[in-house]
């Protein structure tokens, strides 16, 4: 069995303060049509958008109908997934400023697993945000490769 190819990741340019990978990969900024992070080896397949809890609540609120385009969007991709910076227990307790109530959010959050397939996965922070989407990065390229060689 080969071993796989370096992963780079690209960093959309938009990202104003990207997360900080371990040493085992690269990373570049460009351009994403979709998404803040996805694998050089498979732009425009696989897409991960990271959010704030802050950004994830104005997304499912006074954004929401531009979000919900941005998911169409993604619907093709054969991974997508969106990475929070809080935790699912910070929504219950409706820590975050919003009219919004931690049951319609809870309800959203729901809906986009259930209804768009997209894993909504909440990290406590940046730290943990970013040994999260590394390996998953890693494990969708590392595939990729593999289906490559075969």
């Amino acid at each position: 069995m080969t071993a796989a190819a370096p992963l780079t990741i690209i960093v959309d340019s938009r990202e104003q303060r990207p997360l900080v990978f371990s040493d085992a990969v690269t990373t570049v900024r460009g351009c994403l049509s979709e998404g803040d992070y996805a694998p050089a080896s498979l732009v425009g397949r696989v897409a991960i958008e990271r959010k704030s809890l802050a950004d994830l609540v104005g997304s499912l609120t006074a954004g929401r109908e531009r979000f919900l385009r941005e998911l169409e969007r993604l619907k093709p991709y054969a991974f997508k997934a969106i990475v929070v910076e809080g935790s699912m227990a910070e929504v219950v307790a409706g820590a975050y400023r919003s009219r919004a109530t931690p049951a319609s959010i809870v309800g959203s959050v729901c809906a986009l697993i259930a209804d768009y397939s997209l894993p909504v996965i909440f990290c406590d922070d940046a730290k943990t945000a970013a040994v999260v989407v590394e390996k998953l990065l890693v494990r969708l390229h590392r595939a990729h490769c593999a289906e490559v060689a075969a």
